[in-house]
């Protein structure tokens, strides 16, 4: 079956995959998907080695990036670690440390790796991923920065931007981007308040007024047969994220693995207070101490992840050590289809799931048309 998206990257079948795991995304480009790496976590430095990790172990096969440049932030793009870290207001630090002992936690004094040390200034990592052989780069939380859409004409490179309303995709469309994936509410990390099944179509009808443009639906999709029925109402693919992180490829702890493959599609929550805009993660003890009376609110963005990161990090550390309290707490990014996920499978199996769901989803369809 051929598939009009996949001319445009590269791929096998219309499966992107989201995730902050090299592995991931090697393992299912290789199996036939198209891997994308989430590269909001790395600086220039770190970026060029997972790309170049990437470009040794995906046999040729095409991959992707998501930058994520923010069109609006708290701070000015470049601005140093040490200038960031004082913006944070000391109750805040008191808030997070108290939280810290209260669950039997000693904090240390540390400050986030990577790109989150900054405000989000995208140009050094779009310069090291326009010099490795990606077939697609995609941006969240704003406009596509003209640097992207430019490094992508010059480099051949398909432009995506993620869009969870459809006055963003119309503004998307408007300034140039090659491709939309309009993620729901049911979506992990961060996501708007429509649902998928409501959105992907009202994209694509507004979307083609303007000029035709692939859409990827994204939101709660965790196997084939929802694959196909979003293919159903026009999208050109469907790009997950969720459905990885149970993996035995992924980042995450073996602890969160557990929580993850317990939990239900009720268990998660939109929430700032991780990055500072809402993104949907597996809810813990975490969002209830934030929740609390006297909790103070959330900061910005790119402050609330400067403070909470390390903590976070520092919680699973403790988690992995035996603390009850720290396994409590801990907390991921995951959308509400993490109620399918029933055990871990490798990423590999995970896209041949995928294949072979969609197929049977498809020959269900047909078998309906003749009977």
């Amino acid at each position: 079956m051929a598939f009009e998206i996949t001319k445009l990257v590269g791929a096998e079948f219309p499966l992107f995959a989201f995730s902050h795991c090299r592995d991931v995304v090697a393992a299912v480009s290789r199996a036939g998907g198209f891997g994308v790496l989430g590269g909001a976590r790395f600086s220039a430095e770190s970026l060029e080695e997972e790309l170049k990790w990437i470009d040794d172990h995906v046999d040729g096969k095409p991959y992707g990036i998501d930058i994520l440049i923010p069109e609006h932030q708290a701070v000015r793009p470049g601005t140093g670690a040490a200038e960031v870290a004082a913006m944070v207001p000391p109750q805040h630090r008191a808030f997070v440390e108290d939280l810290l002992r209260n669950s039997g936690i000693e904090p240390k004094a540390s400050m986030p790796r990577g790109r989150a040390t900054t405000a989000y200034d995208g140009e050094p990592l779009l310069e090291v991923a326009f010099r490795h052989p990606i077939r697609l780069i995609a941006n969240a939380l704003g406009i596509a920065p003209q640097a992207m859409l430019e490094g992508g004409r010059r480099h051949g490179v398909p432009v995506a931007a993620l869009v969870g309303a459809k006055e963003h995709a119309i503004r998307q469309v408007n300034a140039g981007v090659d491709l939309i994936v309009a993620q729901g509410s049911e979506a992990g990390g961060h996501c708007g308040e429509v649902s998928t099944i409501v959105l992907v179509p009202e994209v694509i009808e507004a979307t083609s007024r303007i000029r035709k443009v692939p859409v990827l639906a994204a939101g709660g999709i965790m196997n084939g047969r929802q694959m196909a029925g979003m293919m159903a109402m026009g999208a050109a693919g469907a790009w997950t994220g969720s459905v990885w992180l149970a993996t035995s490829d992924s980042e995450v702890t073996e602890i969160l693995r557990d929580k993850l493959v317990a939990a239900n599609s009720r268990d998660t929550v939109r929430s700032k207070y991780r990055t500072g805009k809402f993104s949907r993660q597996l809810r813990t003890t975490w969002h209830d101490a934030w929740e609390a009376p006297g909790a103070p609110p959330a900061l910005p963005m790119p402050l609330m992840g400067v403070l909470v990161e390390p903590i976070l990090q520092q919680i699973n550390a403790a988690a992995a050590k035996g603390n009850p309290q720290a396994r409590e707490l801990a907390t991921y990014f995951v959308g509400q289809g993490v109620g399918l996920i029933d055990g871990v499978k490798s990423a590999a199996r995970v896209v041949q799931d995928f294949k072979e769901d969609f197929a049977e989803a498809i020959g269900t369809v047909m078998s309906w048309s003749e009977a």
